[in-house]
């Protein structure tokens, strides 16, 4: 992970007792779930959608969208929610996305969205949780 002080921090003992192995691996150690094995991918119901780490909000559901890629998607993140760091692994680049508020790794967000942002935030299912909200459109 970057350097960094974040509001919510913990050991990495600490991690590993809060998070599943595959969550510590995404969220800790930057990897990636399977394509369409995520159980958010064609999930569509109203809420938001939080860290799986800290809890903070990240994405309205009225934000995400069907890419076909494989992971959720959504077209934009809520203000100052992520954390944006640019990532030249793999041979490309890229610019990853991190909770702003406790630094995990939430996936990659690229410039070929189909909506009006242009933007594509792909999120790995394992690093977000759902809340319902009748209430959001």
């Amino acid at each position: 992970m970057i350097n960094k002080k974040y509001s919510f921090e913990r050991s990495n003992e600490d991690w590993k007792k809060i998070l599943s192995p595959e969550e510590y691996k995404i969220m800790r150690e930057k990897g990636t779930e399977n394509p369409f094995s995520g159980k958010y991918n064609t999930h569509f119901e109203k809420g938001v959608y939080l860290c799986k780490s800290c809890k903070q909000e990240l994405y309205k559901s009225k934000s995400k969208f069907e890419s076909g890629c494989g992971w959720p998607s959504y077209d934009s993140s809520l203000p100052d929610s992520i954390e944006y760091i640019k990532d030249t692994t793999h041979g490309m680049i890229r610019t990853e996305i991190l909770c702003s508020t406790c630094g995990s790794h939430q996936g990659h967000v690229f410039e070929d969205g189909p909506t009006n942002s242009g933007k594509r935030y792909c999120v790995n299912s394992a690093s977000i949780e759902f809340k319902p909200d009748s209430k959001l459109k």
